[in-house]
């Protein structure tokens, strides 16, 4: 049933995606492009996800859990130069590429071969960090 329901949300997240326009490069480009012609729909997209996310993440503290309570991240403190490397790497393709992670897998469906190669290039920086992944 858990599997289930996360490939509902899954699917939902997808549609989700290709509704707001979050699967075309251009929009997000021009989000970024302060100087030309911005394009504030990623701002909008935003300020409607993080309310959602702050309303399941109070709900879990005072519940206890909604639908799965290990989903939600713990609260990180440890700022490190691992953590601002890696922001900054994914800040800087995000920047050039105009693809996120979760919208480059829904790009996948179409026959775009960008997202493809992002998807490979996010496969091979995920699996270079494992190979030198310190194990505690």
């Amino acid at each position: 049933m858990r599997n289930l329901i996360a490939v509902a949300l899954g699917v939902m997240f997808a549609i989700g995606l290709g509704v707001s326009g979050m699967t075309d490069p251009a929009v997000v480009l021009g989000f970024l492009d302060f100087a030309g012609n911005w394009n504030p729909t990623l701002l909008f997209v935003m300020a409607a996800a993080v309310p959602i996310y702050l309303l399941a993440w109070f709900g879990r503290r005072a519940r206890g859990a909604i639908l799965d309570a290990s989903a939600f991240p713990a609260p990180r403190h440890d700022l490190d130069w691992q953590l601002f490397l890696g922001a900054s790497l994914f800040g800087i393709g995000w920047g050039l590429a105009g693809i996120c992670p979760g919208p480059a897998v829904t790009i996948l469906a179409g026959t775009s071969s960008g997202a493809v190669v992002f998807v490979l290039s996010l496969l091979t920086g995920m699996f270079i960090f494992r190979l030198g992944e310190v194990k505690s």
